[in-house]
């Protein structure tokens, strides 16, 4: 009986130790297929929420369908995911050449082409099971999303507008929502879905401004680059139209009140972000395009509350 129980101990104490030496190493790889996803940094995931949610909402009347919302919610994140994953896979040879991607695991050797293609796969089979529950409408509108998803990455090498390819990846979800909860595509769908398209290439502009030098030396193309020292009048421009767009929104849905309060706020929102990038520095134009999905909060708050005080009967 006593050598059973030694070499019962002695597997034991194998499998500890295979345990152990494996298990730091598994949790290491899953943060950095994390990060690859960009779970560690959420702000996207909101830019794609908020106009998701306005088109739901409005879809609905106030009361989108239970089950929809759940299924736009995870695929929201679904899709952000995948396309940063599909995005840092084609950016991994520039990556490592520019300040602020230098670090992601592709670029660091931490995470190996192949793992971040078979991530991607695996996303997107999420996604599809997710479309899957659709209506036929929201399902046609759904493979072009995907498209403009994979486009976006590959864009970026030959245009000067790739946030305009971005917007509309982000902005999609408007569409589909409306096929979803109606069954069709009114054209206060395609209102949000355009105000979406601006306001991405307003964020997006920012964002690119803090990477306009490592860009232009390595030639990737961007608003930021193109647009140049007339960055922050254009930005201006944009939000004027946004705004009106906006207005537009209100005036087609018969909103009231509270939805032109957010509006309101917005706007304020928008010269407080311009104020922020004033000098062009990396800093300022990062914390302009981090604070940018609040405006996208306020506007469905006002939505939301619109709808809460002036029930559709």
């Amino acid at each position: 009986a006593m050598p059973d129980a030694t070499a019962r101990c002695r597997i034991a104490q194998m499998k500890n130790s295979v345990v152990a030496n494996f298990a730091p190493e598994i949790a290491s790889q899953l943060r950095n297929y994390g990060k690859l996803m960009r779970v560690d940094k959420p702000i996207g995931t909101w830019l794609l929420l908020w106009p998701t949610l306005w088109a739901l909402w409005l879809a609905g009347e106030g009361a989108p369908d239970q089950g929809l919302f759940v299924i736009f919610v995870i695929g929201v994140f679904i899709m952000r995911s995948a396309g940063c994953v599909l995005n840092d896979f084609v950016d991994r040879k520039i990556d490592p050449y520019v300040e602020r991607t230098r670090t992601r695991p592709l670029a660091t050797g931490a995470v190996a082409p192949f793992e971040a293609l078979t991530l991607f796969t695996a996303l997107g089979l999420i996604a599809i099971g997710l479309a899957s529950m659709l209506n036929p409408q929201a399902q046609l509108l759904a493979v072009v999303g995907a498209v403009l998803t994979v486009a976006y990455p590959f864009i970026k090498r030959y245009v000067s507008i790739p946030q305009f390819v971005l917007g509309a990846a982000f902005g999609w979800a408007a569409p589909m929502a409306f096929a979803a909860q109606t069954g069709g595509t009114p054209e206060l769908a395609w209102l949000v879905f355009g105000t979406a398209v601006i306001w991405a290439v307003i964020y997006d502009t920012f964002y690119a401004m803090v990477d306009r030098e490592d860009d232009i030396r390595i030639g990737v193309k961007s608003t930021a680059v193109l647009f140049g020292e007339v960055d922050l009048f254009v930005i201006a421009g944009l939000q004027l139209l946004m705004l009106l767009a906006l207005i537009l929104i209100g005036y087609r849905a018969e909103l009231g009140f509270w939805y032109y309060f957010s509006v309101a706020i917005a706007a304020a929102m928008m010269a407080w972000h311009l104020w922020l990038a004033r000098d062009r520095q990396p800093a300022g134009c990062f914390q302009a395009f981090l604070r940018n999905h609040q405006i996208g909060m306020v506007i469905f708050i006002g939505i939301a509350l619109h709808y809460t005080f002036n029930p559709v009967v």
